[in-house]
């Protein structure tokens, strides 16, 4: 019966805790829409499934983008290891001159604990230097980035694994993918 008295009385505090909040604010406060994207950090042929992750975590895109640097644009957004099971998000961002394109890669952790992330950007070209960043992350890997010729980076693969621990003999994530497609 205590115990039941002591439920009642935390859930009322934490409901009349949010009313006094809500009434606190200002119209101005109240009415804010949630933020939205801006269209310059979505690359223009990013496709429905990337759109929608940015627009459902506009925060984790801006902080994303913010390390990447200057001028990069969303150009494929994962959630990993699949859509109805988040445990990572794979962002990967892309930027051009006339005759360089660049891509940085980042993996963002949605565990809320630290994991053993490992993040890898690989240029199609035999031989070529791979970006990595691996490590105990709580918040992500990278950024890791690559730049050069259309053909070598246009094709470039990207890895993100993500282990409990690195020794840890079964991966929660291991996906291999493209990291811009060689197409567009």
């Amino acid at each position: 019966m205590r115990a039941h008295r002591y439920a009642i009385r935390t859930t009322l505090s934490t409901t009349a805790a949010a009313i006094l909040m809500i009434l606190a604010m200002t119209p101005a406060q109240a009415a804010a829409p949630t933020p939205s994207v801006p269209d310059a950090l979505i690359f223009s042929q990013a496709d429905a499934k990337t759109r929608a992750i940015a627009a459902a975590e506009p925060e984790a895109l801006r902080a994303t983008a913010n390390l990447c640097g200057s001028g990069y644009q969303l150009s494929t957004a994962d959630r990993l290891p699949e859509p109805n099971r988040r445990l990572g998000t794979l962002f990967l961002y892309s930027k051009s001159t006339a005759s360089t394109i660049y891509v940085c890669a980042l993996f963002d952790n949605n565990t809320g604990s630290s994991k053993y992330m490992k993040l890898k950007l690989c240029p199609n070209r035999a031989g070529a230097t791979c970006p990595t960043d691996e490590g105990n992350f709580s918040r992500y890997a990278g950024p890791v980035r690559i730049s050069g010729d259309y053909r070598y980076v246009g094709c470039s693969t990207v890895t993100a694994i993500m282990k409990n621990s690195k020794s840890s003999s079964a991966a929660l994530i291991d996906r291999v993918t493209g990291a811009y497609t060689c197409n567009r």
